[in-house]
Order: C-alpha cells, then sequence, then structure tokens
C-alpha cells in the first residue's frame, strides 16, 4: 500500500474511533459480521459491507456524528428499513452507515389537530395503529409497511394503493426535522396548515433520498378513519374502459375512492393460471381487470357497488365482475393484485420498472412499450399491473440474466418513457439503480438546478454517495465528486 493509502486508512481509524466516543458502544457497529447485513436493501444492487454502523439515538447524536464525517470527508449511507427497490440504501464502498433503527416511536397524537409526531425510525405500521387508536389514520400505505420507516418513506416520497384518495408522502407531512452534512439542524416541526413564511423547506428534503439532509423527526398530517369500505373486481375489455369507469366513479362516489388498481391480461394469467400465487375469482379471460374500493359510509356500500356495476354493464364498460360480501373475500381479491410482490421465484430473471406517465396515456404506453419490447431478442415475457388512477405502472420484463440484456432492455424502455414525457420512477426512488436514466425524466437545466442544490447543502458529496447523482470518490482527497457518465456498479 502507498503512503497515501496508509494515510487515508489511518485517516479512518480516526473517525472511527472519534464516532465510537460520540456514540457510545450501543450506538456503533464495527464489527464486519455486524456490519455486512447493512451493506444493501431489497433492490437487488450489492453493496459493500461499511466501515461502521452508527446508530444514533437522537437528533444531537446524528448532527455529532454527521460533524464528524464531514470534517473527516467520509461518506455516510442513511438507512431506514431497508426495504427500499432503487439501491438507495446500499452501501459504496468506503461509507458508514448512519441508521435510524433506535430514533423510533411516537412522540405525540394531537388529536384537535389532528397530527402525529414520530421518529423518523418508526414503522410505517406503528404509526398507522397509533392514529388508529385515536379514532384517526395515516392514509400512506404501502406494502412493505411493517418494516418501512417513517424517515424512509419521506425520502423517497413513497406512494402507494391510496395515493388516488390523499396523495404522495409529501401531501402528507407538515412539519419536518433534519440534520445537514455538516452537522447543521434545520427543524420546523409546527402543525400550522397554511403557512406561506417564505419557501416550504421540508419540501427539499421529501423525496430527496438522504442526498441533501437526515431526516431524524416529522409532523404527518392525519384523516378521519373509516374503518368499513366495499371492495369490488370488475373485468372489462379494455384499459381504455377502465378509463371511462374511473370517470364515471368520481362522479358517483367522489373522494370516498381509496384504491383504483389495474391488472393486464398477462400479470392476470401469470399469477392466477401460470402459477399458484393466487386463484382466480373470476372465469374466462378479458382484457383489463380491476380492483375498485371505496369508503363504506354506512351499510348498504355493497349495494351502491352492485348498482355501479349494473350501470357500467348497460354501458358495455365492463363484462363480468365479482363483489366482496366478507373480509376472506375481500382478502382473496387483493391477493391477486399483491401477489406482484411474490413473482421473483416463479418468473426468474427480470427488471422490474415502476414508472409513471399521464393517466390518460397509461393504456396506450402500455400498448408501445409491449411492442418495443417484441422487437426485441433479450426481453422475455412481460408483466403489467399498477395503479390506473395516477398512471403509475409496474412493468416486469423477464430476460436471460446477463448485464447486456438488462441494459439493452432499460435503454429502450426508458427512451420510450422519454418521448411519453414520462417518470423513470414513480415511487420507488431513483435510489443508484436509476441515477444514470434520471436524464430522460429531468432536462440539463433540472438537473443543474439539483447538483447546485446539492453542493450548497452538501459541498462535500458525503451524503449517500452516487444515489439520485451519481458520484466517485476520489482517494487521494477523500471527497466525492460527481461524474458525468457513471458506471452501473456500486464504487
Amino acid at each position: 500500500m502507498d503512503q497515501i493509502g496508509i494515510q487515508h486508512d489511518n485517516f479512518r481509524t480516526a473517525a472511527l474511533d472519534e464516532l465510537a466516543v460520540a456514540l457510545g458502544h450501543k450506538g456503533i457497529l464495527t464489527a464486519p459480521g455486524d456490519c455486512v447485513r447493512y451493506a444493501s436493501d431489497q433492490s437487488g444492487l450489492h453493496g459493500a459491507a461499511p466501515l461502521a454502523v452508527l446508530r444514533p439515538a437522537s437528533t444531537e447524536e446524528v448532527s455529532g456524528l454527521l460533524a464528524i464525517c464531514h470534517r473527516h470527508r467520509i461518506g455516510v449511507v442513511p438507512q431506514g428499513g431497508r426495504t427500499g427497490l432503487s439501491g438507495g440504501a446500499c452501501a459504496p464502498a468506503g461509507t458508514v452507515v448512519l441508521s435510524t433503527e433506535r430514533m423510533t416511536g411516537v412522540i405525540e397524537i394531537d388529536e384537535d389537530a389532528m397530527t402525529l409526531t414520530a421518529w423518523a425510525g418508526t414503522p410505517l405500521e406503528t404509526v398507522q395503529e397509533a392514529a388508529r387508536t385515536a379514532g384517526l389514520d395515516y392514509p400512506v400505505d404501502i406494502g412493505a409497511r411493517g418494516t418501512a420507516t417513517i424517515g424512509g418513506t419521506i425520502a423517497t416520497n413513497a406512494g402507494g394503493i391510496r395515493v388516488l384518495q390523499h396523495g404522495m408522502t409529501r401531501a402528507n407531512v407538515l412539519g419536518l426535522e433534519a440534520v445537514l452534512a455538516d452537522g447543521s439542524v434545520i427543524s420546523r416541526l409546527g402543525k400550522t396548515v397554511k403557512d406561506n413564511s417564505g419557501f416550504d423547506l421540508k419540501q427539499v428534503f421529501i423525496g430527496s433520498e438522504g442526498v441533501l439532509g437526515v431526516v431524524t423527526r416529522a409532523v404527518l398530517q392525519l384523516r378521519r378513519y373509516v374503518t368499513q369500505s366495499a371492495l369490488a373486481l370488475f373485468a372489462m375489455p379494455d384499459h381504455d374502459a377502465a378509463l371511462k369507469c374511473l370517470v364515471a366513479a368520481r362522479q358517483r362516489f367522489g373522494s370516498r375512492i381509496t384504491a383504483f388498481e389495474g391488472m393486464w391480461p398477462d400479470y392476470w394469467d401469470f399469477v392466477c393460471h401460470e402459477t399458484s400465487l393466487a386463484s382466480a375469482p373470476l372465469e374466462g379471460r378479458h382484457g383489463f381487470y380491476l380492483l375498485i374500493e371505496i369508503e363504506a359510509e354506512a351499510a348498504g356500500s355493497e349495494a351502491e357497488l352492485e348498482e355501479f356495476f349494473a350501470e357500467l354493464f348497460e354501458q358495455e364498460l365492463v363484462e363480468d365482475g365479482v363483489l366482496a360480501k366478507s373480509l376472506s373475500e375481500a382478502q382473496a381479491l387483493w391477493k391477486v393484485r399483491e401477489a406482484v410482490g411474490e413473482v421473483d421465484g416463479d418468473f426468474g430473471h427480470h427488471i422490474n420498472f415502476d414508472i409513471g406517465v399521464s393517466p390518460s396515456a397509461l393504456g396506450r404506453f402500455c400498448t408501445a412499450a409491449d411492442a418495443r419490447l417484441a422487437q426485441l431478442p433479450e426481453a422475455g415475457a412481460a408483466l403489467k399491473v399498477g395503479h390506473v388512477g395516477d398512471g403509475n405502472v409496474h412493468l416486469l420484463v423477464a430476460h436471460d440474466g446477463s448485464a447486456a440484456a438488462e441494459e439493452r432492455i432499460e435503454a429502450v424502455i426508458y427512451a420510450l418513457l422519454e418521448e411519453w414525457d414520462g417518470a423513470v420512477t414513480a415511487e420507488h426512488g431513483i435510489g443508484r439503480i436509476k441515477a444514470r436514466w434520471i436524464s430522460h425524466s429531468r432536462s440539463a437545466e433540472e438537473l443543474a438546478m439539483m447538483r447546485g442544490l446539492k453542493a450548497q447543502l452538501d459541498p462535500l458529496g458525503i451524503l449517500n454517495p452516487g444515489a439520485v447523482l451519481q458520484a466517485a470518490q476520489d482517494s487521494r482527497e477523500g471527497r466525492w465528486r460527481y461524474r458525468a457518465n457513471p458506471a452501473r456498479e456500486l464504487p
């Protein structure tokens, strides 16, 4: 090892010693066996075992450890529940992980203001349960609710099945506290709904995936809790019919629509017939399948959906349908939609695209994507399932497992998405996997603004290096720098 490397190793050792003093033995893990499980998230991207796992228990400790890392120019990867699907929590070599697993718990519920204040490491499900105990509800909901943390959902601006009714995470956060790269604390944990006092700085951190600051606490906007719902599955000729159904449903049910989920025939056939992931609730084959759920204000909401189906049937917008008459029947219907999270073993090597276009263009975009994929020898079967009301589709494309196939398929789909003015990520974040494709959704001017903001808040580039805006480490200077043509693997 040359002299530079020796100095660099000594530099890191001094930093880790300083971090150990600041955090205590409960607040830091350094043994390789303890650190390795913090290397990666659920994206499939393989990170490196971090130099250490920092486990602060307060905002003050986050501030102190970031100040140390900033002074020693050590990259820091913030982590919550590590449920991300874009590699945003994967650790590049030579970095430390900042885990919020000790910063957990509901701090306060204000029933009058309908707010809940929680630490960033609190699981989403814990927040939901606490709100419901008070007769209220936190409406952001995703499949990983039991593990995903509030800080993680804020960092990625998580969506889910209830976006149509309540919006994404950023629409449900009233106040926020975050720590910048140098240890400075930005704290505005107020409950004021109307606040036009200058820039809304919390929005800078929501969806920024930890590259601008580390979220420590949040004030969440709660909603009234409706305990009853009605659920139906409609089979229809095509996606156009589903859009017409959405218009009719909005006119009839208004804001009571809690879910409006679409499944294309390729997905339906795979989970219901080619595998044992779910049982088909309907017979025959149809052009599109729609799961609609509404809030049940009172007894009779099931009858409302039956009447709605009858009207659509007369207009030839639906061909068949089934109404959930019990909790078990509702769970069976949802099982078909949620089976997308269980297809990996049966579907084999594939790319899971989380992409968005205008809701009115979603059907036509998927048709165009199928046509482009049909021309690619590298592409295998494709499955499509998603959120009809907000234009978000999860497109799963099988391939032979080679990097060349992934590269070719991604290039084709993201190029098509750019033609349709779409988003390369709708609800899973950019992370590290999609950082190289962000220019397909953002202009050069927008990217310049993002880099400028990053440079202002994190001039050494230590926060989540390589996420969102790709970066590489210059070992001679010990700093992180951004590169124009990033490689696929982590540095």
